[in-house]
Parts: C-alpha cells; structure tokens; sequence
C-alpha cells in the first residue's frame, strides 16, 4: 500500500466541492477508506436523542468525512502537490513549489 501524503495535523485547502477553497486543520486520516476529517469543512447536521453525554439533544453540526483526493497541502497559503525524497531511513516528504522541492517535514 502506498503511503499517505496527508497527515494528521497538516494544513490542507480543499480543491473539489462545495466547501472548496476552505483551509483546516486534518483531524484523522481514514487509510482503508481514503478519508480525511477537515476541520469547519463539510459540516453536516446530526440529529441526536436526549442522553447522559448530551442531555439536550437535538441538532449537532459536526464535520464529516471528505475523499483525501479533494484536499490538497498547504504550502505558505497555497495548495502544492506532496513527494517524497529520499530511501527508507532518510525519507522524507517534499513540497513541489515553483519546480522546486522545499521539505516539509
């Protein structure tokens, strides 16, 4: 299996749908599914019972998940594709700004 470009904690700006050109914070990163959970984007409402967590009930905003392909990293404010540079130890992921590779991490 391939290893993933977005990680938890990145920044990332979503490029496809309706909450593009949104930037947030990666909260998890679903592997199996290719998922990402962005904070602020793709809020969803969820309708809840009363319960002992949530005495009150009723409508929650909460985000949900958003296909990794829609989201690209956030490179000094702009979106930049992610390579990595590098062989087993050494390894370590690049951003492709301006033909040029700047590491990320």
């Amino acid at each position: 299996m391939a290893t993933m470009k977005i990680k938890k904690n990145d920044t990332v700006v979503v490029i496809a749908g309706k909450d593009k050109g949104k930037e947030g914070k990666v909260l998890s990163v679903d592997v199996k599914n290719h998922k990402v959970l962005v904070e602020g984007v793709n809020m969803v409402s969820k309708h809840s019972k009363p319960s002992m967590q949530n005495q009150q009930g009723g409508i929650i905003q909460k985000e949900a998940p958003i296909d990794i392909s829609n989201v690209a990293y956030s490179y000094k404010g702009k979106p930049v594709r992610i390579g990595f540079q590098g062989e087993k130890k050494d390894k370590v992921r690049v951003a492709k700004v301006d033909g040029k590779l700047e590491v990320i991490d």
